[in-house]
């Protein structure tokens, strides 16, 4: 099939993204937001430098200094959310998207403290540097803490289509459009709504055409045009050849003045923002890619953060494990603990330690439910499995039955984080892509724990895995570590 087969004629629609929304009401409900951080923000602040004077001075009034805190304290949370507002902390770009959001905030909280350090130090103000202290500690930790429950609010908002989007027009040719609007709605909840595209001349035909379920509704000749017409408040551009450096430059210029963004959406996908920088060469604004790391120092960090705190967890959990031992042993017939054989880094393989969730003869019964496998690709996987025990479905809900594997951490086979452990007989049928999923540990959680776990498609379960392998970070970790809690809370995806 070629890509000018994929232009259906339009069929008349009342889908809202075939229409441009009332004048305004995107940009009105940005600034509805943003109006909510602000007020949320000088209450958080609020709060914060409260907490930072009675832990400083408790009921007493503090004496002997020149300083009325009356006045000082709500000057210093007015200066603080200028400080924000000075690092673009509320630009619509910023909010919502990504980690930049966060390190703004924490960079506008530093600045604000040393700046206030000095002018004290200056000025001889005498102002308790325990109050200071433990002010802006508390503040640039729960900025952060309200910034990330706003998101999640604006992200459950978006996936429901209340929350605002940006409304984007796709600019390119029918395979990277398609490719493009693919990724965007993956994860609705980033919150870019395609609402048209543009095409190539040469594919346009004379009537009103679609690509796919997204309506064409120009050439690249008329753009900005296009883009006014349905309403759409940023253009992205993706790979095309007829897209020269030349019109994208004159593109830009049409745009001015216009309120409408311009982004170019490259070919390069799945790679993280720290490994990506922009160079200026020659005028061209080329963008170096660094290649992943899988061995040095860090990995060396990483084995001694992941074995440390795996030590902890089960010095810590010894009673549950205890519990959850005899809740086994009493439900049914059989050992506690289920060894599987699993692969690990670089094709070696070892034994899984997990509580056994299903009857002892599990596996000869596995051949006669093949037929009735629920997902996509290699893996098994049945909601209403009838090999999983009582005790067993209530372990796997709350992923209880995978604590063992802090045992596999402790020992080197696994890490806190990465990939999904493979069974041989899937790893007997990867691909050259797939087993790139080997060049690390596999982990007790990952990225596809904490976006779905079972529900996701076999597709994008190894896109998930190949994004961490390529892009694995400490911080990174952390993040995850973080999410599955609420993961496992929300037991998504968990049979």
């Amino acid at each position: 099939m070629t890509s000018a087969t994929l232009l259906t004629p339009a069929r008349s629609s009342s889908r809202s993204g075939d229409t441009p929304p009332a004048s305004g009401s995107v940009r009105d409900d940005q600034r509805a937001y943003v109006r909510s951080l602000v007020v949320l923000d000088a209450t958080v602040l609020s709060v914060a430098v409260l907490i930072g004077y009675a832990a400083r001075f408790g009921e007493s009034v503090p004496r002997g200094t020149h300083v009325s805190y009356v006045l000082f304290a709500p000057a210093l949370v007015l200066a603080w959310l200028v400080s924000l507002k000075a690092l673009r902390c509320y630009d619509d770009r910023v909010v919502g998207y990504g980690a930049d959001e966060y390190r703004r905030v924490s960079m506008a909280s530093l600045r604000l403290a040393g700046a206030v350090a000095i002018l004290g130090y200056v000025a001889d103000v005498g102002v308790s540097r325990g109050f200071l202290a433990i002010s802006f500690a508390v503040g640039t930790i729960a900025l952060e803490v309200a910034r990330f429950a706003a998101r999640k609010r604006l992200h459950r908002a978006r996936s429901r289509g209340a929350g605002w989007s940006r409304r984007v027009l796709v600019v390119g040719d029918t395979a990277h459009v398609l490719e493009l609007v693919h990724t965007l709605r993956r994860e609705p909840y980033a919150g870019y709504q395609v609402v048209g595209a543009c095409i190539p001349d040469a594919l346009l035909a004379p009537v009103a055409q679609r690509l796919g379920d997204v309506p064409v509704v120009g050439s690249f000749r008329g753009i900005p045009e296009a883009a006014a017409a349905i309403g759409a408040d940023t253009v992205a551009v993706t790979a095309c050849g007829e897209l020269t450096a030349t019109r994208l430059r004159r593109l830009g210029w049409q745009l001015e003045g216009t309120g409408i963004d311009l982004v170019l959406a490259p070919a390069l996908t799945d790679v993280a923002g720290p490994r990506i920088h922009t160079r200026p060469v020659a005028g061209l604004p080329l963008i170096h890619v660094e290649a992943p790391e899988f061995r040095g120092a860090r990995k060396l960090v990483k084995g001694l953060v992941d074995r440390s705190l795996s030590l902890v967890a089960l010095t810590l959990l010894l009673p549950l494990l205890a519990a959850i031992a005899l809740a086994v042993k009493l439900n049914s017939r059989g050992p506690v603990l289920f060894r599987q054989t699993r692969v690990g880094q670089g094709g070696r393989e070892f034994g899984v330690f997990k509580f056994r969730t299903m009857v002892v003869n599990a596996d000869a019964l596995l051949a006669e439910l093949t037929a009735r496998n629920e997902t996509d690709g290699l893996m098994f996987k049945m909601r209403d499995d009838p090999r999983v025990t009582r005790v067993g479905r209530l372990l796997r809900k709350w992923s209880l039955d995978e604590l063992p594997q802090l045992v596999n951490v402790l020992l080197g086979q696994m890490s806190l984080v990465g990939p999904r452990p493979p069974l041989p007989s899937e790893v007997a049928r990867y691909d050259g892509d797939v087993a790139r999923r080997l060049l690390v540990k596999p982990g007790m959680t990952g990225l596809w724990q904490v976006s779905g776990r079972s529900d996701l498609s076999w597709e994008d379960g190894i896109r998930l895995d190949l994004y961490y392998v390529e892009n694995w970070s400490l911080a990174a970790d952390l993040t995850i570590l973080w999410k599955t809690f609420g993961a496992v809370i929300n037991s998504r995806g968990a049979y």
